[in-house]
């Protein structure tokens, strides 16, 4: 493979976590001993907020009362495009049953988990979108209680109009906590009794850290980090397009990797100049971050093909892919590992982050080589079952026996046996040779 590192990243997205483990570490242990109070504590300590962490019914209409018409519209509509691409998706998969063989049939249901824990990041910006990809998603997969999680805002409560699209998109609970605390308080039931079974949603990377060590003693949607960018473009791409898309992701954080992967030098170049030129366009908040972002994580490879670009996409499995490049089946056809595809120069990753209906909740860390991002399917246990009749039973028994006496596993023949002698006393069955000392 002959390419060419036009501008290589000084830093991976692995760079940062090693001082983050020992904050989280530190956080977790505190609130496992101490509990609510704990949480209080680094409640006050790191967001200054010392108001009551469940807000009130009561609450959410005071604070939601006065946000602009047209707030709420746009909010309702893409809650309402992120729910019926959830209900589709939950319409994709089906309970079933199977007769195997003749009086065994055995069969599937797909369960809801009980509880859902949604967090909502608010830090660097109100992250309105996060509550719905999340909270409706759940609720579109029949979740009985939603719990969700956002920071303070500015000192304040949680901020209206996220509190807004909490409302919107079904929320049982909502509580004012941020970051570790938050994960911890819907892992444990703190405030509320009921442990989450699953804690999805997006968040900086002692958040991120907090899910991964909790997983285990609940579900987590997918081993997340900074959120990730690249663009596929050929010699047919609009440089300014590109440039501005990558800018578009770059603005999440300092730690946000944009990467372009190209068969064109000439549009390599004019992105690579163009891409500081709008950095520096960028309010303060977002010209700070996009800036840090793209001299320490962006990277530019030139391919000398497309199967090139198509591998080294694969290879670096993003959380947001877009395609800017002629054949648009070809590249859906070909490639397997994204979070989420955007397809042709019409479509954008900001698209996909607010409105346009599947989740923006998504893989990075080069997990998209093995999961998708959040579905109704993160939220639906497929459990499965089975049932038989005496002559089914006689069939299974037979080798069930033998194959567990060729493993030793002695026991585990004799409740074959044991059936065999009630349903067929008397008969001579080939068990297996009984497993000895």
């Amino acid at each position: 493979m002959s390419l060419e590192y036009l501008k290589r990243a000084s830093k991976t997205p692995e760079t940062e976590t090693g001082a983050a483990q020992k904050v989280v570490t530190e956080m977790l242990a505190a609130i496992e001993k101490n509990g609510e109070e704990a949480v209080r504590d680094f409640a006050l300590k790191l967001d200054k907020w010392s108001g009551d962490i469940v807000v009130t019914q009561e609450e959410i209409e005071r604070r939601t009362r006065n946000v602009p018409e047209i707030v709420k519209r746009d909010i309702e509509f893409a809650a309402d495009q992120v729910r019926r691409f959830a209900v589709a998706q939950r319409e994709s998969v089906h309970e079933f049953s199977v007769e195997l063989v003749p009086g065994l049939t055995a069969g599937q249901r797909l369960i809801p988990v009980n509880v859902a824990g949604c967090y909502v990041p608010t830090g660097r910006y109100a992250h309105i979108a996060s509550a719905y990809m999340s909270i409706a998603t759940a609720k579109a997969a029949g979740v009985k209680t939603v719990i969700a999680c956002s920071t303070p805002y500015k000192g304040e409560g949680i901020h209206p109009y996220v509190l807004y699209a909490m409302k919107v998109a079904g929320a049982d609970v909502v509580m004012t906590l941020g970051g570790v605390q938050a994960i911890a308080s819907m892992a444990y039931g703190l405030f509320t009794g009921k442990p989450a079974d699953i804690i999805v949603g997006p968040g900086n990377k002692y958040v991120a850290e907090a899910k991964r060590m909790l997983f285990g003693k609940v579900g987590i949607d997918v081993f997340a980090g900074p959120s990730e960018v690249a663009i596929i473009a050929d010699d047919s791409a609009d440089p300014e397009i590109v440039a501005s898309d990558l800018v578009g992701q770059c603005e999440h954080g300092h730690e946000s990797p944009a990467w372009l992967f190209t068969t064109s030098r000439q549009l390599a170049d004019a992105v690579m100049q163009r891409v500081p030129e709008l950095i520096e366009q960028l309010p303060a908040t977002a010209r700070d971050a996009a800036g840090d972002a793209w001299r320490d994580y962006g990277e530019v490879i030139l391919c000398s093909n497309r199967e090139e670009v198509a591998e080294v996409s694969d290879r670096y499995a993003c959380e947001h892919l877009e395609v800017h490049a002629a054949e648009l089946e070809w590249w859906l056809q070909r490639l397997t590992n994204y979070g989420s595809l955007f397809l042709g120069e019409e479509t954008t990753v900001a698209f996909g982050d607010k409105t346009s209906g599947p989740n923006h909740i998504l893989p990075t860390k080069f997990a998209a080589r093995y999961s998708g991002g959040l579905s109704v399917h993160k939220f639906l246990k497929p459990l499965t079952w089975q049932r038989m009749d005496r002559e089914a039973c006689k069939t299974i028994a037979q080798a069930t026996a033998r194959i567990s006496r060729l493993e030793g596993m002695e026991a585990h023949a004799r409740t074959a046996d044991a059936r065999m002698q009630k349903y067929f006393a008397g008969h001579n069955f080939n068990l297996g040779v009984a497993v000895e000392g």
